[in-house]
């Protein structure tokens, strides 16, 4: 039996200890039998409508014997405990240690080689993979983090890719973020090879939450990302296709390859814009081995608008922009991707503007930085870019339209924004100056002081009134 210590405490199991030890009220068991198709989506998003984000463990799909576990990145409070800080220290957390990269470590053996699926065992339908959407081409795995090497360097990538179940031994993926893996898959396809790879299913959020890393040195490994968030190295283990390493703790790996050369019909699926995506690059996965612990739980990441889907990405992306936007401009002090603009489109950026032009250049960096954003509005540090409400009160009374709103045509966009063009995925992206203008007077806001709102709170504890 391998020693499963320190691997579980990096991978899922470790996750669902820390929430049910320390917030007991944020995890959600359903033991009776739930109908795979479309339950486990509604259950998330009625629990959303209800203001709430529990992790959700449904112990009985399809009378299968594999839990699913969902909605683990929903949270911003059990996200910010994973890195022991505030949720307003979310980002900057996630920004100073996602920096400090830490080699991994390589063990023996893992928990997931307890049983190994070959040949005609090989069997993804028996898993509990959800239908999601009535317009889901099929059950997806959206959990998978998929892991391969650069055929020319040698150094690898992992990060989540839609996997569309074809057959027993057939995903569908789409490439679609023309990222590392895209490229991989390009340069092994160039050489007339199809590009080894694994899916790893049943991750820790911290591995979530470094796979959606970005801005970083060709030759780190996104595992040494991870190890930093973790602050210890990450712990991997070798399975069995082209020598690849995956994480220790996770509870299934599928083995295979991305086919070269074959492109095959995949989605359309329900994406993270609110809409049926038809767009994709028609790979094709090829499943040749299945490893997984004897007690393994099925991760799944519940799709569409639901913040299980998209909170990772606006806090990733609050990072890298925060990042970016430091180097040359040091006063700028907050950064926002609100989860109700599909936690990518618009990003909030609050700065204590010492000079004009500065706005423009937050706009400029915020666009180069994360090709997904498309409108960067800029507020005064005494604005609160967590408060939509606030925001809007600075838009609308601090900006002049013909002159606070500037626009970059041509600009490129996502390919799966649904308002990009379909020929080449440009758009026009805007930035937006809600900063009051320098060197003059203007209007003094009405403020509370911190002193009164206690003072006020405690006037209503005392009428029985809970805050």
């Amino acid at each position: 039996m391998p020693d499963v210590g320190g691997a579980d405490k990096q991978g899922l199991r470790g996750f669902l200890r820390m929430v049910e030890t320390r917030f007991p009220d944020e995890i959600v068991r359903i033991p009776d039998r739930v109908d795979s198709r479309f339950a486990p989506t509604a259950v998330v998003f009625e629990l959303e409508k209800a203001g709430r984000s529990p992790v959700v463990v449904f112990e009985n799909i399809d009378g299968k014997p594999t839990p699913l576990v969902t909605n683990v990145a929903a949270n911003r409070k059990l996200l910010a405990a994973c890195l022991d800080v505030s949720p307003a220290d979310l980002p900057t957390a996630f920004r100073e240690r996602a920096m400090k990269y830490l080699p991994c470590e390589t063990v023996e053996s893992a928990p997931w080689d307890e049983v190994v699926l070959e040949g005609d065992d090989v069997d993804l339908t028996k898993l509990p993979i959800p239908l999601q959407f009535t317009v889901d081409a099929a059950p997806y795995i959206t959990a998978g983090q998929i892991t391969a090497r650069d055929p020319e360097t040698g150094v690898d990538t992992t990060g989540f890719h839609r996997l569309m179940l074809k057959g027993k031994n057939r995903l569908g993926v789409s490439l679609h973020s023309r990222r590392r893996m895209w490229e991989f898959h390009r340069r092994a396809e160039a050489r007339g090879q199809s590009l080894p790879a694994a899916i790893v299913i049943g991750i820790h959020p911290l591995h979530y939450m470094g796979s959606m890393t970005y801005a970083y040195p060709p030759q780190v490994r996104k595992f040494e990302i991870i190890g930093g968030l973790f602050g210890e190295p990450y712990r991997l283990a070798r399975c069995g296709v082209a020598d690849l390493e995956v994480p220790a703790g996770a509870e299934i790996v599928i083995e295979g390859e991305i086919l070269a050369g074959v492109h095959e019909p995949e989605g359309p699926f329900g994406e993270f814009t609110g809409y049926a995506s038809y767009r994709s690059t028609q790979n094709v996965f090829v499943a040749h081995r299945v490893r997984m612990r004897r007690d393994a739980m099925f991760h799944s990441v519940t799709a569409g608008m639901a913040k299980d889907h998209i909170l990772i990405s606006c806090v990733t992306r609050e990072g890298e922009i925060l990042n970016a936007l430091k180097r040359n401009l040091p006063n700028v002090t907050a950064v926002h991707v609100p989860h109700s603009t599909c936690g990518a489109f618009v990003a909030i950026v609050a700065m204590k503007k010492t000079a004009e032009g500065e706005p423009q250049m937050a706009v400029m960096a915020t666009l180069g930085t994360e090709l997904y954003t498309k409108y960067v509005i800029v507020v005064d540090d005494d604005v609160d870019v967590f408060d939509i409400n606030d925001v809007f009160w600075a838009i609308a009374t601090r900006v002049r339209a013909e002159k606070d709103i500037f626009f970059v045509p041509g600009a490129k966009g996502a390919i799966l924004d649904p308002s990009s063009d379909p020929n080449d995925f440009t758009l026009t992206k805007m930035g937006v100056d809600a900063t009051r203008p320098s060197g003059r007077d203007f209007a003094e806001r009405l403020v509370i002081s911190d002193e009164e709102r206690a003072r006020a709170r405690s006037i209503l504890a005392a009428a029985g009134v809970s805050l």
